[in-house]
């Protein structure tokens, strides 16, 4: 008798084990999709698990040692750019001017990111720049709205573990506008602007402070796709702090160089044996 009820137990714990699997594996109903319930909550101001200052790949230093895989061409054009750097100049690093990094740059989280999931769109909020939009809303690519620095986000929520919840988000990225670069560096994007950034973006599965980013980017500048993965770590600060560019910038460009403004408001070279800029429209005595 014992060993039936133990046989009957064991059954129906079986079947109830099949049960749960199958409904699992059922699609999320439509009317259902955008339930708040089913979204994570990644909010909180995070910054990158790394060191230092801005670049594409957290794990190694900034510079050459990215080992940016680079045609020879923009091979070319990131030497020249470093070469500036080394005089005092800013080389192909577009920001010093509070022109916007863009993506894939924004991403690094150096400065800070945030993250506000909402059911039919994700908003990255940067310390140093516009918030990022990724929709979710099931959109497809428009064919008339103008290129952004940022490009246009469309993402996709994945419940990878079939629990009824998302868990991982996908992201594909384009419609460019540009000058922008990888970093701080200058290691160039191509000059086209035909930039496809694919992300995926999912919390650890350890540590429910950190949240990954593996970033793919594809772009014409480069001999093949180039994949990092971005980490970023909450802060445990409530306080969003906010770096406006233009607040307290002491850089100019004038033409293709750059100056600095100095303490008592005169335009200083950067550059050794720097030429002064054009002041043809200027009366001169």
């Amino acid at each position: 008798m014992i060993g039936r009820t133990a046989i009957a137990m064991l059954a129906w714990t079986l079947l109830c084990m099949i049960a749960t699997a199958v409904q699992a594996q059922q699609p999320i109903p439509e009317n259902d999709k955008y339930n708040p319930a089913r979204y994570p909550d990644w909010s909180g101001p995070m910054r990158f698990t790394a060191t230092g200052g801005n670049r594409y790949d957290q794990t190694k230093r900034p510079g050459r040692a990215q080992q940016a895989p680079l045609t020879p061409e923009y091979q070319a054009i990131f030497e020249t750019g470093l070469k500036d750097q080394a005089a005092g100049g800013q080389g192909g690093n577009q920001t010093y001017s509070c022109t916007p990094g863009g993506m894939p740059r924004e991403m690094a989280g150096n400065q800070g990111l945030e993250f506000v999931v909402t059911p039919k769109v994700t908003h990255v909020i940067f310390v140093q720049a516009m918030p990022r939009r990724i929709y979710t809303d099931g959109r497809d690519w428009p064919g008339d709205v103008e290129p952004t620095f940022d490009g246009y986000s469309i993402g996709k929520w994945i419940d990878e573990n079939g629990d009824g919840k998302y868990d991982v988000l996908e992201v594909e990225t384009r419609n460019f506008r540009g000058p922008r670069s990888f970093d701080n560096a200058g290691t160039p994007l191509h000059a086209d602007n035909a930039t496809v950034i694919k992300e995926r973006i999912y919390r650890d599965k350890q540590n429910p402070d950190l949240l990954h980013d593996e970033m793919t980017t594809i772009d014409n500048a480069l001999m093949r796709p180039w994949t990092v993965l971005k980490s970023y770590r909450r802060t445990g600060n409530p306080h969003f702090v906010q770096n406006i560019c233009t607040v307290g910038n002491m850089h100019v460009q004038i033409g293709n160089e750059a100056y600095f403004l100095s303490a008592d408001g005169h335009l200083m070279p950067t550059k050794k044996n720097q030429a002064p800029p054009d002041l043809r429209y200027f009366t001169q005595n």
